[in-house]
């Protein structure tokens, strides 16, 4: 791999640290205020939304400027999202609730994110061959993952009784910074990891890939993002990669929150050793996520579909096992099959969004396909949990539907395959002039 592939996983590392980091801070600030339980994946749901409504105008963004510059200026952003959460005490002066605030303050760190997520991807295919794709993407989604865990873990330990008393412990002479909570003393820390995430970005090289001058008209690029979006959908190996990508990250947000509801309701596990389950569900996508860059080429990567379907069968399991070594393993072979699974599909969509559009345009067209997918699928349920559905119930639907439209997805695969042989466009490069 070439030198600025480190940089850019590092950036990414600790960019996505903080925001995991910070979304624990925030459940934490959520129930120091007692606020309703519908209201905790919420938080995702603010975080998310700017990459569905922004996601016409972001990949134009990111295709104006060096990646690099994109997301420095984008990271920058989610510190402000970050500063801006310490302040909920203040929000009465607004005319707003401390709850929103919170809310509001993790949107704005979202909307930070959806105007990175096309540079930090639309980079690789900038910067490495396709035959490199997978290899990378197991990388950098490794790497995320590991971040996930870290980031959990962190959030986690920075709100625990022991780590937090240290903090508050802290006393600057002469200066009243206002922190009285354990969730309020992890913010200071959250931001210096956005900090040194933006140090890396000022040294992301350029790779010297311009596209034509894009336009400023938000019309045209509406119009142009409908263009990215049909033909992405229309492709046969696209339509495939994107809907398993879109059912994947609408899943895997939604599992996180499961998790967190079913560590208290079944294990009775307070949040900070919640956040550690979670964690675990990282270890295994990030394992996962390795044995598919070690052994999946991108030729092959649609022989990893029927792992979806084993992915939702084996979620049902959670309802069975209480037995925290057990527990802890079923977590991590959950999140080994979505690595393993995931990494290929979204190595295959980054490569034919590269041949079909252009870099920032495609991965803003995954983005938006994804996010709405998480906007649907963490709507649905805070619904059942303002149902008060029990969570064993919640987890048996969700396993179900995932395993489900994963077995759709294979079918309509098989279908294209017999039409059109679709599996002969994979590696195919994107055509001079």
């Amino acid at each position: 791999m070439k030198r600025g592939f480190y940089t850019i996983m590092a950036a990414q590392f600790f960019s996505s640290l903080a925001d995991n980091a910070l979304l624990i801070a925030s459940i934490g600030l959520l129930i120091e205020m007692q606020g309703p339980a519908w209201m905790t994946p919420l938080l995702k749901f603010f975080f998310t939304v700017s990459y569905v409504v922004l996601a016409p105008f972001v990949g134009a963004f990111a295709d104006s400027l060096p990646k690099g510059k994109v997301m420095f200026i984008t990271n920058t952003i989610k510190i402000a999202g970050c500063v801006m959460m310490f302040f909920y005490t203040s929000a009465g002066m607004l005319g707003l609730q401390p709850d929103t605030w919170v809310l509001m303050s993790y949107g704005l760190v979202g909307l930070g994110a959806a105007a990175y997520s096309p540079a930090k991807y639309g980079i690789l295919t900038e910067l490495l061959p396709a035959r490199q794709l997978v290899l990378a993407n197991g990388w950098i989604e490794g790497l995320t993952v590991a971040s996930i865990i870290l980031g959990t873990v962190l959030g986690g330990a920075l709100i625990s009784p022991k780590v937090s008393s240290l903090l508050l412990a802290i006393d600057i002479p002469r200066f009243d910074a206002g922190i009285d909570t354990p969730a309020e003393a992890a913010l200071p820390i959250i931001a210096l990891s956005y900090i040194i995430a933006a140090s890396f970005n000022l040294f992301i090289p350029d790779t010297g890939v311009r596209y034509e001058k894009q336009s400023r008209n938000p019309m045209h690029q509406v119009s142009e993002f409908a263009h990215c979006f049909i033909t992405l959908w229309k492709d046969k190996l696209g339509q495939i990669s994107l809907a398993i990508t879109t059912l994947f990250w609408g899943a895997g947000a939604t599992l996180q929150f499961i998790v967190l509801a079913w560590a208290d309701k079944h294990l009775g596990l307070a949040l900070d050793k919640a956040a550690v389950l979670q964690g675990m569900t990282a270890v295994g996508v990030a394992m996962g996520a390795v044995i598919a860059a070690r052994f999946v080429p991108l030729k092959k990567s649609l022989r990893v579909l029927p792992a979806g379907v084993a992915m939702g069968l084996v979620v049902m399991a959670m309802i069975a096992v209480s037995w925290l070594p057990l527990v802890y393993a079923l977590l991590i072979f959950i999140g080994a099959l979505a690595g393993f699974f995931v990494v290929p599909m979204n190595a295959l969509l980054q490569h034919r969004g590269h041949v079909l559009l252009s870099a920032g345009h495609s991965i803003a067209v995954q983005n938006f396909n994804e996010n709405t997918s998480i906007l649907i699928m963490l709507a649905l349920y805070s619904f059942m949990v303002g149902k008060d559905l029990h969570i064993n119930l919640i987890i048996v639907l969700f396993g179900l539907f995932l395993s489900g439209a994963t077995y759709m997805v294979i079918r309509l695969h098989h279908r294209n395959q017999r039409k059109a042989d679709s599996l002969h466009l994979i590696g195919m490069e994107k055509p001079h002039g």
